[in-house]
């Protein structure tokens, strides 16, 4: 295995901008760092998970298939389109008048929602492909690209929630949080764009 590539592959394809990274940063932003690490610990473990099943195949019969292929791309992109209105419709904490607001995804949705995220299929069906070697047994390669990216992902992402905890602290008047969640909801929906081409 080529670990110096697959860790830049994992690094350059976690930190850059995409669906993940801005839900932990607009959470981040409005709720706190505390708040935020639930779904980060999701996105951590359900994509280190879903690289796994990707890589042993088992995901095989849902990527064949075209109308299966279809109906999870859509699903994804109403999914995020919803969280997108989520994010840019949520009340700034003070304007909450009972008790601390949720973060959109906790550890569950945040897992789950790597299933219906057009970007982590997109790396999953790379990496796999790109990182393996034919002729050799294929669980350990695939366990140990997973591993690189349990390993990679968290460190990414606490990057974007620091970047939205300073943020929420520049962001100090409710109107200035709200032009804040809209633009990251903006940049969400505009994530969809090269990937529904």
């Amino acid at each position: 295995m080529d670990w110096l590539p697959l860790f830049g592959f994992a690094i350059a394809s976690s930190v850059t901008p995409g669906p993940n990274v801005l839900m932990v940063a607009a959470s981040a932003a409005a709720h706190g760092f505390r708040r935020v690490w639930p779904h980060m610990l999701g996105i951590t473990f359900g994509f280190g998970g879903m690289i796994l099943v990707v890589g042993l195949g088992l995901a095989g019969p849902l990527l064949a298939s075209r109308v299966l292929h279809e109906v999870l791309r859509w699903a994804g992109a109403l999914w995020l389109l919803w969280l997108a209105w989520k994010i840019a419709t949520a009340p700034p904490p003070a304007a909450v008048g009972q008790g601390p607001v949720k973060p959109p995804l906790g550890f569950v949705g945040g897992a789950l929602f790597q299933w219906v995220n057009p970007k982590a299929w997109m790396i999953a069906a790379a990496v796999v492909p790109a990182f393996t070697r034919p002729g050799e047994p294929m669980l350990p390669q695939v366990v140990a690209i997973s591993l690189v990216f349990l390993s990679i992902t968290l460190p990414c992402l606490l990057v974007w929630a620091g970047i939205g905890v300073g943020t929420g602290r520049l962001l100090r008047k409710p109107a200035h949080l709200r032009a804040f969640n809209i633009a990251m909801a903006l940049l969400l929906v505009a994530s969809l764009v090269p990937m529904l081409r």
